[in-house]
């Protein structure tokens, strides 16, 4: 959530990922900014757990491009080393995995 929050406050730090030509960069950062913070959330209450968990897969899924994107054009990221944004991809996956996990996790560690 924390990622999320920063979205919001440093968004020119996002808005340099976006992929050249993607429309609205801005409304981009603060779209997916918005949907970390409300899945985040939705993970740590249990009959949320799932559709947030989902939501949260779909959103790393959608912003995989401009992780990419990085990859490609690392001379253009300072606050990155080439090797850590190729790093970053298969990471990617374990994200995914992990939040599958706490998604569908019977186990029950309610905030509520």
């Amino acid at each position: 959530m924390l990622a999320g929050i920063n979205h919001f406050v440093s968004p020119d730090f996002y808005v340099q990922m976006i992929p050249d030509g993607w429309p609205k960069p801005r409304w981009l950062v603060f779209i997916s900014g918005f949907f970390e913070i409300l899945g985040g959330a939705g993970l740590l209450i249990e009959r949320l757990r799932k559709v947030a968990g989902f939501g949260l897969i779909a959103l790393l899924i959608a912003v995989f491009p401009a992780n990419v994107h990085m990859a490609m054009h690392a001379d253009r990221y300072d606050a990155f080393s080439p090797t850590a944004l190729i790093a970053r991809l298969p990471f990617q996956a374990i994200l995914i995995a992990l939040v599958w996990w706490v998604a569908c996790s019977r186990r029950k560690h309610n905030v509520e």
